[in-house]
């Protein structure tokens, strides 16, 4: 039996191009899949996106039988990867696993995208990003969104942002528009550089991932303030959401996953056995662990839940980033 544990799992990360090794004991081979299968990664490795598509295609080479090649394509905000993944065969061999904002917001933040979001895939597995905090910087007298706004009307605010288009820019745009207040929005390339600021204190205000922000959180250098999300997070218990706190805007309820995508026209047949697999992989030990690292806590959507959830976030995200007014290419 193959473990995955953290130190196994950071050194997948290292790499590019990953193999994940076939099991000793080859089980049966059905008609699918007939060779190895690959996953499209579209961001660089390292990270959620990643770190779920290499634990969670480990599951997936156990139960096959196969290998499972996890391939880091970035580029252009995922449109290279996700545009070679739209190109390929439609054998069920290759896979694109990526944000949703490469299917949902790039559509509207780039006029070229080298793929049809709509056409060209094929939902298969989501697994919830989870609930991303806002965050303050010790130095900010504020314990809630209400004390931030307040801070903001009389003190320069730069707030944190992991990209233009990100959760992030849409609710502080939000906060701007709604609230007569001129928080500075700062894009970062990821939330890494984004946190060493707001370490330091030149930020003043982010929001991210429960992994990303612990490590500052820890030391007592920030202060989380609330979650623009749907439901609390189990690891911020005592956290209230923004709709909890009176902030009841869609734009601050937001919500968003990792997709799992297959070439348009893969076999349904194919298509249920992977978002099978890819479901019950949460629930392995690899899996339970990315969840406990990562503040994850709702199990993946199979193909049937995905399809519809994809149009419930792009009826809510689409006119959201339309309104930022952003084009990034």
């Amino acid at each position: 039996m193959i473990r995955t544990n953290r130190r196994a799992l950071m050194r997948m990360m290292a790499g590019g191009t990953a193999v994940l090794a076939s099991p000793g004991i080859l089980r049966a081979q059905a008609s699918w899949p007939a060779k190895p299968i690959t996953i499209v990664v579209n961001f660089a490795p390292g990270g959620l996106t990643d770190g779920i598509a290499r634990v969670f295609g480990n599951e997936v080479m156990k139960k096959t039988g196969q290998q499972v090649i996890i391939d880091n394509k970035p580029g252009a905000g995922g449109n290279i990867g996700a545009g070679m993944v739209a190109r390929a065969p439609a054998d069920g061999h290759t896979f694109l696993h990526t944000v949703s904002g490469t299917i949902v917001q790039n559509r509207v933040l780039y006029d070229q995208l080298g793929f049809d979001p709509d056409k060209d895939f094929v939902p298969v597995s989501a697994t919830s990003s989870g609930e991303l905090p806002i965050a303050v910087h010790k130095s900010v007298p504020a314990s809630n969104i209400k004390e931030l706004i307040e801070y903001a009307k009389t003190n320069r605010v730069s707030f944190g942002s992991w990209a233009p288009g990100s959760a992030a820019h849409i609710v502080c745009t939000k906060l701007n528009e709604i609230y007569g207040v001129k928080m500075e929005i700062v894009h970062y390339r990821g939330e890494g550089p984004m946190w060493i600021d707001m370490g330091s204190g030149s930020l003043q205000a982010a929001m991210g991932s429960y992994q990303a922000l612990q490590p500052l959180l820890a030391k007592g250098d920030i202060k989380v303030i609330a979650l623009p999300a749907r439901r609390r997070n189990p690891k911020f218990p005592d956290l209230p959401t923004m709709t909890e706190q009176g902030y009841t805007h869609m734009a601050f309820s937001l919500f968003g996953w990792l997709g799992l995508f297959a070439p348009a026209g893969t076999s349904m047949d194919i298509v249920k056995k992977m978002s099978a697999m890819w479901v019950e992989a949460a629930d392995s030990e690899g899996g339970r662990k990315m969840y406990e690292s990562f503040g994850l806590h709702e199990k993946p959507l199979n193909h049937e839940e995905m399809a519809k959830d994809l149009e419930v976030l792009k009826g809510r995200m689409i006119p959201l980033v339309k309104e930022l007014g952003v084009k990034l290419g």
